[in-house]
């Protein structure tokens, strides 16, 4: 694929990944929150948790570190899975009427298509998950614009180190946690969210 067309489908996809993974589940939260609607409530919860792993790949990739290709592949799945996993949340939202549930779905939808598209698309990248930082070829540097471009704004004169450390560490804890929802919690709840 031509560098200048790559380019310009990582910015869209960076564009697309704000919109459709930050912005709109944050105000939907927020409405959800505001008409006291439990289930898009506790969906959306879980999805934030799990969501946590794109803000970690982000801070990697700043820090340019070859598991964050990785680690953005696995968020991609791992999204769209955590709306739509728990049966009695789904059964909940098909249930309820009104225009919170019904853009909801909507997004639920939304992100599957995108995210489908977007692991589709990131299998061609994986291959910069196993290489070293100073061998990346230009595809895999093209893939680090976005996140240099995020560190250049928001943490312009912030050591590498410091962000490389600090993300690592979010990580192993994040792997930590899913480990034990996967290990202990979710042979004993099953696919419903609300049971203790």
């Amino acid at each position: 694929m031509d560098n200048s067309v790559l380019r310009s489908l990582v910015w869209l996809d960076f564009r697309l990944a704000v919109v459709f993974t930050v912005i709109a589940p944050l105000l939907l939260l927020f409405w959800a929150y505001k008409d006291k609607n439990s289930s898009v409530l506790r969906s959306l919860t879980i999805y934030w948790r799990v969501s946590f792993l794109l803000a970690i790949t982000v801070y990697l990739l700043m820090a340019s570190l070859p598991i964050g290709f990785l680690t953005g592949w696995a968020a991609r799945i791992l999204m769209p899975v955590s709306l739509w996993f728990w049966q009695d949340l789904n059964e909940d939202i098909d249930r309820s009427k009104g225009k919170l549930s019904l853009i909801y779905t909507s997004w639920r939808w939304a992100m599957a298509i995108y995210c489908a598209i977007g692991t589709i698309f990131g299998v061609g990248f994986l291959k910069c998950g196993f290489t070293s930082a100073e061998q990346l070829d230009d595809s895999c540097k093209i893939l680090l614009e976005a996140p240099l471009q995020f560190k250049a704004i928001f943490h312009n004169g912030v050591n590498v180190d410091t962000l490389a450390f600090g993300a690592i560490v979010a990580l192993i804890v994040y792997l930590i946690c899913f480990a034990v929802f996967a290990i202990f919690n979710l042979p004993k709840q099953g696919r419903i969210a609300f049971r203790d």
